[in-house]
């Protein structure tokens, strides 16, 4: 068997046979929502080859079971390109979330604001994305398979299913571009302003190579950033990876909100 199907027969004997309908992925000071899912938590490092994200704010654990009224698989952390210098670094969870039957994967992420109207604390459902790193998870992939269209890559029903979410919380829900900067260090003012010629709303350093994956995988995908901080340049925030902990609670409580109500439903 292949090393993501060795997995998902380990995680079928942890957490049951009954296949995930959504794998989700939560960002920086997101993991709180794995703690209201009702099932198994599975510890990555009990998982052989999973990416052990070195990152502090994120809980690296595997945790399937009811939100809602729906059966998900959610990872509470990720890997970043940053850690290991490789695009493809969510390649194996995805491909397990694949292999335990998940039809679509929600990323969250933590990410800088480059529209006035859209402070911290904000939520921003991602429309589309550009790959400002230019770097790519399908780098080395040997078969034609590598050549996955990304148009829709954010899928239209699930955004609109997401939207009503938000609207049925009372919760703003903004929608912009999400440009992928590869990080660690975080961007310069000419590079938002740069990324603001561009068309993009939003920067963080994640959620793009995973995306891409997923559509190569065949899950449908959206993602939702909350936004932690003003872009460089765009205020006088002092900007850092302790602060992004600190101000993602302020969307963190929101965004839950949108996902159970999501979730509560059964979304095409």
């Amino acid at each position: 068997m292949s090393k993501s199907a060795d997995l998902a027969a380990l995680i079928r004997d942890r957490a049951g046979a009954e296949p995930p309908r959504y794998g989700l992925i939560l960002g920086s000071g997101l993991g709180g929502l794995a703690d209201k899912v009702e099932g198994v938590a599975i510890p990555y490092d009990a998982l052989p080859d999973f990416p052990h994200t070195g990152v502090s704010g994120h809980a690296p654990k595997l945790v399937i079971g009811q939100l809602g009224a729906t059966r998900v698989a959610v990872l509470g952390g990720r890997s970043h390109y940053y850690e290991s210098g490789k695009a493809d670094a969510m390649r194996l969870p995805l491909e397990v979330l694949a292999e335990l039957g998940a039809e679509a994967l929600i990323a969250t992420n933590a990410a800088g604001s480059l529209q006035p109207d859209m402070p911290t604390g904000s939520l921003m459902l991602l429309s589309d994305h550009i790959n400002f790193s230019g770097l790519n998870p399908l780098i080395g992939e040997p078969t034609d398979r590598r050549f996955v269209p990304m148009t829709d890559a954010h899928d239209p029903e699930l955004r609109d299913a997401l939207r009503r979410a938000a609207r049925d919380e009372e919760v703003d829900l903004h929608e912009g571009v999400y440009a992928w900067y590869s990080g660690p260090s975080f961007e310069t003012p000419a590079e938002i302003r740069a990324l603001k010629i561009l068309g993009a709303d939003a920067v963080g350093m994640s959620t793009v190579p995973e995306i891409i994956l997923a559509r190569f995988l065949g899950l449908r995908a959206a993602a939702i950033s909350t936004i932690t901080n003003m872009a460089a340049g765009m205020s006088d925030e002092n900007i850092s990876h302790e602060h992004t902990k600190a101000m993602a609670p302020l969307g963190a409580a929101k965004l839950e909100r949108v996902l159970t109500r999501f979730l509560s439903r059964d979304p095409s």
